[in-house]
């Protein structure tokens, strides 16, 4: 299946590994992922809060070119997601969608589908096909699902999953053979908007999460959003400093613990590019 591919800003800076996970995933299951060609920042996080028409233009500039190769548009990023999705939502005003015509040069009426990567393995790969290309189990793994806010809420918006007890990532997780950890904070907020204005406040709310997944006995987090990943992995650090626990909790991308199971090499898939090492759970999973 072909799907237009929209990878974000960070996809070549602090998501990279989310961005080479992705692609390698993709590869391995037959998903042919295509960049639409001239994209442009979607506007998360400074874009949206300045401006309704500049938000929506920056969004609608790329969905409109994925309009014109007829595909759908997948991402794997929590940010980008919401804010090409509330595009679309948004240009149902019909003012609003004038003056986005106006800036962007051509009218976009908010028709692509927008998707999320995990959305297209559940639903068009199938957790059957999943299951046949694996080729490690994640068997004994305990793994804490962290959703964040962006990739569920607001919930009339996103129209994905559960907004208060989300459990598509849980789903992939128990298909490849792992325990998903039923915990309380897995749509806590992570303070991404704050990380470089509020770092106490960022350091405190990352700290409460990763001492939940903890005592719930998780081996790691996964996320599917930068933003939330950057945080639960860094602050760790800044948690130690601070006086605080030495959690040592590796922080994956959803795509780099499926990645490892369907036998694809940690450096393909940027394993190395984590600030907690990820070496106990890759070890498990590649020695089963």
């Amino acid at each position: 299946m072909k799907l237009a591919y929209f990878p974000g800003c960070s996809a070549e800076s602090t998501a990279r590994d989310m961005h080479m996970s992705s692609l390698a995933v993709a590869q391995a299951l037959g998903i042919e992922l295509i960049e639409p060609e001239g994209w442009s920042c979607c506007g998360a996080t400074a874009g949206h809060q300045t401006d309704r028409v500049l938000a929506t233009a920056l969004s609608a500039a790329s969905l409109a070119k994925v309009a014109d190769m007829g595909l759908d548009m997948v991402l794997n990023c929590a940010a980008c997601f919401g804010r090409m999705k509330t595009a679309n939502h948004d240009l149902q005003d019909m003012g609003l969608r004038k003056q986005v015509a106006d800036a962007i040069g051509r009218d976009y009426d908010g028709s692509v589908i927008v998707r999320h990567l995990i959305d297209v393995l559940l639903h068009d790969i199938g957790l059957d096909r999943i299951k046949a290309a694996t080729k490690k189990s994640l068997s004994g793994l305990k793994v804490a699902s962290y959703y964040g806010c962006l990739l569920v809420r607001p919930a009339d918006v996103m129209q994905f999953d559960d907004p208060e007890n989300p459990t598509c990532m849980d789903t992939l997780v128990e298909a490849l053979g792992g325990e998903a950890l039923d915990w309380p904070h897995k749509v806590e907020c992570c303070g991404g908007g704050l990380s470089l204005t509020r770092t106490d406040l960022v350091v405190s709310l990352s700290d409460k999460i990763v001492t939940m997944a903890s005592e719930a006995g998780a081996d790691c987090i996964v996320v599917a959003c930068p933003m939330c990943q950057v945080n639960l992995d860094m602050r760790q650090i800044d948690i130690k400093k601070q006086g605080g626990q030495d959690h040592n909790l590796p922080i994956l991308y959803i795509t780099q613990l499926l990645g490892l199971a369907l036998g694809i090499g940690p450096d393909q898939l940027g394993l190395s590019k984590l600030m907690i090492a990820p070496d106990p759970v890759v070890n498990r999973v590649t020695s089963a």
